[in-house]
């Protein structure tokens, strides 16, 4: 019989195990797509589409676009119960964040 995951771990060295963990988490915080988001807030297509106010086929066609205005990426992430930041890096100038854009209240 094979070996579960908790025991290959346990066999690892810790600093291994620990390199390990940290890219696990890693991979876990990237999210790809907005159905992805979504199912991680645990909303329906149905229920995202109450909170946007929309019907659930505008929905399904905003998580399969590729190209969105960013102020509906806005409301879709904060529909969501998130909070859309923008941050640009610039070579030599380090990073900063873009406020107020995508914002229809700017």
């Amino acid at each position: 019989m094979g070996r579960t995951l908790d025991e290959m771990m346990s066999a690892l060295p810790e600093a291994r195990r620990r390199k390990i963990e940290a890219r696990s988490a890693e991979l876990v915080a990237e999210v790809e797509g907005l159905k992805a988001l979504r199912q991680l807030a645990e909303l329906s297509q149905e229920e995202m589409a109450a909170v946007l106010k929309i019907k659930q086929p505008s929905v399904h066609k905003i998580e399969k676009q590729t190209d969105l205005y960013l102020s509906t990426l806005r409301r879709y992430v904060e529909a969501a119960g998130g909070k859309l930041e923008l941050r640009v890096e610039l070579p030599g100038k380090g990073v900063m964040r873009l406020e107020g854009v995508g914002d229809l209240h700017a």
